[in-house]
């Protein structure tokens, strides 16, 4: 079942599904969303902080680069909260060499590295993109 917002979503890696496959799966249904009101909903309202602080610092990066790159207008207040970001450095890569660690530093957009997650360039890049209406 694709979650159809964020809050969804970390339900349902809350309840044990893959991290990574379900907050792709979110992505693709924001990037569906028939209007931008539509996609602002789906980031809206606060998924619950969850004690596990990768994920609660990703999904409030994921919402306000979604909400920044989609022009939205406004970001969830929610996603500014100081529990959304971590204490130490995370770098997404695995087993990342210091070559790759100082890249990431550079390259991650300000949403994530605000919020001391380091990844890449363009870190919610999906194949389909966004679809035209």
């Amino acid at each position: 079942m694709r979650p159809n917002t964020l809050a969804e979503a970390v339900e349902i890696v809350y309840a044990g599904s893959p991290r990574d496959v379900v907050l792709a799966e979110f992505v693709d249904a924001f990037d569906l969303a028939k209007t931008d009101q539509d996609r602002y909903a789906s980031i809206e309202d606060e998924p619950r902080l969850t004690g596990d602080d990768r994920l609660d610092a990703l999904v409030g990066a994921i919402a306000e680069y979604l909400a920044k790159q989609r022009r939205l207008g406004r970001v969830p207040s929610w996603a500014g909260d100081p529990a959304r970001r971590l204490a130490n450095p995370w770098f997404t890569a695995e087993s990342p060499t210091a070559g790759m660690r100082e890249y990431l530093t550079f390259s991650s957009p300000v949403e994530f590295a605000s919020r001391n997650i380091f990844t890449e360039e363009r870190p919610l890049r999906r194949a389909r993109g966004l679809q035209s209406t």
